[in-house]
């Protein structure tokens, strides 16, 4: 079996719970550092809506990535950690990702490895990209994000997206599901305004890092407004292989 990635979010609604959610962000590490099988992982708190900075406290969420699908799957069966974060969350939405490709880096190397076992019956579709921004280009850089992202929830083709960050404002994180690769690239590389975005970033140097990665999302467990973003991926309709 090889690498898989999974991304799972958490909604709050109580304010306690949202304070315990908040704290979490930093108490969660001793409880994740020696997870066996895992490899890397994030936490993330979250923004407002159109990616807004501002943050979100009823949103956050937990990226992992692990040597195989058992090691993920005996986490999310057994671990405590996840049994507390079910517990005061009123909804939860885990994806499983097999990686398509990955560029830049994340803490100083690239975490993922693409993946030699995709499904090419399968044309969901997700994009991860994160920064850590430079400090004294944190206003110009908020400023265009707006404008940066227009169209993009008109989109037809996009199921889901919301904005992330390791650290509020500076390290900050794109995550979208899409019905497929065209809807994609058309956002990518024909919106103007995200095209601009992409010659800024090269143009007045942006970030001190970055990574841009997609993988192709293969189980979808729980459930996010009420519902299963992505039904056709229900993990409770698919079996787990032995092998990839």
């Amino acid at each position: 079996m090889s690498q898989i990635t999974t991304i799972t979010l958490f909604r709050y609604k109580g304010f306690w719970d949202k304070v315990w959610a908040f704290g979490m962000m930093q108490f969660a590490h001793r409880h994740l550092k020696d997870v066996k099988g895992l490899q890397f992982y994030k936490l993330w708190g979250s923004g407002k809506e159109n990616f807004d900075p501002r943050p979100d406290w009823s949103v956050y969420a937990l990226l992992q990535v692990w040597e195989d699908e058992r090691s993920a799957s005996s986490f999310f069966e057994t671990s405590a950690l996840i049994e507390k974060y079910n517990q005061r969350a009123i909804e939860n939405w885990t994806l499983y990702l097999k990686n398509i490709i990955s560029r830049g880096e994340w803490s100083g190397g690239n975490p993922f490895q693409k993946s030699t076992s995709l499904d090419n019956g399968n044309p969901r579709i997700v994009a991860i990209t994160r920064a850590t921004i430079k400090t004294s280009l944190l206003f110009t850089f908020w400023k265009y994000v707006p404008k940066s992202q227009g169209h993009l929830y008109t989109n037809d083709g996009l199921i889901y997206t919301k904005g992330f960050g390791e650290v509020p404002i500076k390290q900050m994180a794109t995550f979208s599901v899409w019905k497929d690769k065209k809807y994609l690239d058309e956002f990518a590389y024909q919106n103007k305004p995200h095209v601009g975005a992409i010659k800024n970033t090269r143009s007045l140097k942006w970030y001190k890092e970055e990574l841009f990665s997609r993988f192709q999302p293969y189980r979808s467990v729980g459930a996010w407004g009420g519902k299963n973003p992505l039904p056709e991926l229900d993990g409770d309709q698919n079996e787990i292989s032995e092998e990839d």
